[in-house]
């Protein structure tokens, strides 16, 4: 029975400017709900329909994110030096003041973004960024601010740790914040496209740092003591890391990094350890031939990667899954591709990687960054000058 063959046209009339009222009535969730209802799609994988939704758009070359405790929305760093809020029910902020001045050519410029352990008690925020330095070369920098009551500034940030000497033109900075179970902060460091420097342990190129959260070196690190060493380092021989996350099962620390044309590789940083760069590697010149000091894709005393590519998908972000919500993908590692324009979903069994899935590429975007939600969804960040947020499920 249709409706309408029973109503006047003035009665009519009526109900539609009441549905036209209730329509502009409707709370900014409504309005929200309906626009990722238009901008959801649906992707093939070997577990399923990866149900992909566009949360933001027009982030300006993102980078990294961190959720804030209770539902209160993703902090997203944007390379360009800034620092924008998303919420559900609100979209993007305008930019949190407070950010430091950062280093912006190339690959520099604001990087990575983490929470402390205790942020519901010290808001501290933890950011890395390209900082120049006086010889018009820069190195990576990491500092933390207050985040403030109403999410819109960082108060009085305070600088912990610089990398030293600065020695990059603008490219590989790293860098990754990694905290571990027992509280401490983990940088992952690039080597500044500066070779011989990951071997050097009188310089932080190429290096994994390990630190407290206030930026004081913990007295067990392996090379505390050691003439000619920095004791901020855990372990060295490293060449771009752009990935890192604390293994759930394990409590271990885990990285990646990008090899030359092709080697990259995954790592699990043993303190003291020599992960190869550049002695050892599975890569080449980006203009053909060997790496000049390489000695082999392995070389006495270096660690061999616990997984690698022949050919480069240009890694970078590094989220394990280890929560309910998707069981076909427990023990999943999921892993951005700059160049292959992928998420890579690796199978963990232990320690050791048995399988390898690309998805999203019907999309050509560039992902920077991945990480798991409190909500057991998985959120991406897509490199690109008008970058996106991105929810992924599983149906």
């Amino acid at each position: 029975m249709q409706i309408g063959h029973h109503l006047r046209r003035p009665q009519l009339a009526l109900l539609r400017r009441c549905a036209l009222a209730l329509l502009a009535w409707a709370p900014a969730s409504f309005a929200a709900s309906t626009e990722r209802a238009a901008t959801m799609h649906e992707y093939a994988s070997e577990k399923g329909k990866v149900v992909v939704t566009e949360l933001a758009t027009g982030l300006e070359r993102p980078w990294a994110m961190a959720f804030l405790p209770d539902d209160k929305g993703i902090l997203i760093t944007e390379k360009p030096g800034t620092l924008r809020l998303w919420q559900e029910d609100a979209g993007l902020s305008p930019p949190i003041t407070g950010v430091p001045e950062v280093y912006t050519r190339s690959q520099g410029g604001l990087l990575d973004i983490a929470l402390a352990p205790d942020f519901a008690k010290s808001r501290r925020v933890y950011l890395s960024y390209a900082e120049a330095g006086d010889n018009g070369r820069a190195g990576t920098t990491v500092g933390y601010g207050m985040l403030s009551p109403d999410q819109s500034r960082l108060d009085d940030f305070k600088v912990i740790f610089r990398q030293m000497p600065k020695l990059s033109t603008g490219v590989h900075f790293g860098s990754r914040l990694i905290f571990d179970r027992q509280g401490y902060l983990f940088i992952a460091l690039g080597e500044n496209n500066q070779r011989a420097t990951s071997q050097d342990l009188d310089k932080l190129q190429g290096k994994l740092v390990r630190l407290h959260p206030d930026g004081r070196v913990p007295d067990d690190n392996p090379f505390v003591g050691i003439q000619g060493a920095r004791p901020e380092i855990w372990s060295y021989g490293h060449r771009n890391q752009q990935g890192g996350a604390l293994n759930p099962w394990t409590g271990d620390v885990w990285t990646h990094e990008h090899g030359p044309r092709g080697g990259d590789e995954i790592n699990i940083p043993k303190a003291g350890k020599n992960y190869g760069w550049p002695l050892a590697t599975h890569g080449i010149n980006y203009s053909g031939g060997a790496i000049p000091e390489a000695l082999g894709t392995t070389a006495q005393g270096t660690e061999p990667p616990l997984y690698y590519w022949e050919v480069s998908p240009a890694i970078s972000g590094m989220a394990f899954y280890d929560a309910a919500r998707y069981p076909a993908w427990d023990r999943s590692l999921f892993i951005g591709a700059l160049k292959d324009q992928s998420l890579i979903r690796l199978t963990l069994d232990g320690n050791t990687i048995t399988a390898e899935e690309r998805l999203l590429g019907e999309r050509n975007e560039r992902i920077r960054d991945v990480r798991v939600g409190p909500d057991g969804e998985v959120y991406v960040l897509t490199d690109e000058a008008d970058g996106k947020l991105l929810r992924l499920g599983l149906r």
